[in-house]
């Protein structure tokens, strides 16, 4: 088990080209959802905070928070796509698993050592069927950046 400090720490998921007509939305705990924070001609754009523990024992932290998914060692965030997003009267029931596998103690002190620093990552909205994008993303990078949208 890890131990050390608790810090809060934002990171942003970013969604490139969704499907057209198909809402997305971030998992908050078992039922609620975290609409994108904007809306872009080619993206979508979530932003939210978790909390990193263990942030000062070297090892890899530990991710808590109602975004975050699955066991203690293993966890992730959920993107969920039309109907698991609150759309009504679509066909896709989806949702693309984000692994916080990547975000390292050392990245996690050099955001919060940062002012307006954040992690970042993004992927492929539209899956090979033409739909939103599921089950887990395996081409997942986590990079620091800092206040303005690249």
């Amino acid at each position: 088990m890890l131990t050390g400090a608790q810090a809060e720490l934002t990171l942003r998921i970013v969604v490139r080209r969704p499907p057209p007509g198909v809402t997305f939305a971030v998992q908050r705990g078992s039922v609620e959802l975290l609409p994108p924070s904007a809306n872009l001609p080619d993206a979508l754009v979530f932003d939210f905070t978790v909390r990193a523990d263990g942030v000062t024992s070297g090892g890899q932290p530990r991710f808590l928070g109602p975004c975050t998914q699955g066991p203690p060692t293993a966890r992730f965030v959920y993107v969920n796509s039309g109907h698991r997003a609150g759309q009504a009267g679509t066909r896709w029931d989806r949702r693309a698993k984000i692994p916080l596998a990547g975000i390292t103690t050392q990245m996690v002190g050099e955001v919060l050592e940062t002012p307006g620093a954040r992690l970042e990552t993004e992927f492929e909205g539209t899956g090979k069927d033409g739909g939103p994008t599921c089950a887990t993303v395996k081409s997942i990078v986590w990079r620091m950046v800092g206040t303005t949208m690249r």
